[in-house]
């Protein structure tokens, strides 16, 4: 190469390592930013009288749906391992627990009035109530979904009508998730969802999340805040119409919440919530009568013979509170499904 020719290459050479020069001084994606977020593996694992879930090898819940006047998931773990669902009755004396309401069993679907018989109450002082029971009569494990058949019967055993609940579970870096759907079917004639507060989708939480302590009956301590979609907060929001509600508290050095959410699709959307300080919890849109004021049986809801009416319901276990946890854009991704 002759030395003209070489005299021209070489301030190229020089622009060119002073380039990569640059180009190494800049700062580097970090590893976090890089490495792609790894959902959870969620499993769902078949066992005596329920179906134990998992995320990450770690407890999530169980579903149980024998030895009990219908089905409920117990225990709920959420974020850092917290309990997020009161034990009793299924567990008895742990402290800051109160022993009230023994039919509020964790998480459950039901309702109190269904062609008069009552699914939601168990037990009555009197002895003078019908009560009846769901019993799961199939399922079926599909991934993360479970699949069930249930029948709901009367305390003779008569078929009074039928579900059939799809329950997806699921989770990310922060939360939990629980979809819920069930399609309600009129089976043995019409099915008559009275108008009643006693009911539908519950939940009775953590003490902690409560927002009201009750000493007397063993509540020593209560942190929760609430609020809904609407703005109501506390007390305020019960009976009120919303399309989720949220509550949180600092609970072992963390601070998390539930957030429930009422699909779009669902008759009566936004549905009333029968939200009690003392930590129950339930979006129930038939109870129009209780919740508003209006004549008994407004809220009545027929379902006709061979007819059937769904709902879908999100549970979200998660840190942080509403805004950290930003509930109302996590309604929006739910209602786009």
């Amino acid at each position: 190469m002759n030395r003209q020719r070489m005299s021209r290459q070489l301030p190229r050479a020089i622009e060119l390592l002073a380039c990569l020069a640059i180009v190494a001084c800049l700062p580097q994606p970090s590893t976090a930013q890089t490495t792609a977020v790894q959902t959870p593996t969620v499993k769902l694992t078949p066992a005596d009288g329920k179906v134990v879930v998992t995320v990450g090898d770690k407890p999530f819940t169980e579903y149980i749906y024998s030895g009990h006047a219908k089905p409920i998931f117990y225990p709920v773990i959420g974020p850092r391992n917290i309990a997020m669902t009161r034990s009793y009755p299924m567990i008895k004396d742990i402290d800051n627990e109160a022993s009230d309401h023994p039919h509020h069993k964790s998480l459950w679907y039901t309702h109190d009035d269904v062609n008069g018989v009552k699914f939601w109450i168990e037990y009555d002082k009197e002895n003078n109530a019908v009560y009846g029971k769901i019993v799961q009569t199939k399922s079926e494990i599909d991934g993360n979904t479970l699949k069930t058949e249930n029948e709901w019967r009367s305390n003779a055993g008569e078929p009074v009508c039928s579900d059939s609940r799809e329950i997806k579970f699921g989770a990310d870096e922060t939360s939990r998730y629980i979809d819920f759907a069930i399609t309600l079917r009129a089976t043995h004639g019409d099915a008559v969802f009275g108008d009643t507060k006693e009911g539908s989708m519950g939940i009775r939480t953590n003490p902690l999340l409560r927002l009201d302590a009750d000493k007397k009956r063993g509540t020593h301590t209560a942190k929760g805040q609430s609020i809904n979609s609407e703005g109501d907060e506390g007390k305020a929001m019960w009976g009120k119409r919303a399309k989720w509600v949220d509550y949180w508290a600092p609970i072992q050095g963390s601070n998390v919440g539930i957030a429930i959410m009422d699909h779009p699709s669902n008759p009566r959307h936004p549905t009333w919530w029968h939200a009690r300080q003392y930590g129950l919890v339930a979006a129930n849109p038939f109870g129009i009568h209780d919740f508003e004021g209006k004549p008994a049986g407004t809220g009545d809801l027929t379902i006709k013979d061979g007819e059937s009416v769904t709902f879908r319901y999100r549970f979200v276990f998660h840190e942080g509170d509403v805004t950290e946890a930003d509930i109302d854009s996590r309604f929006i991704t739910f209602g786009d499904n």
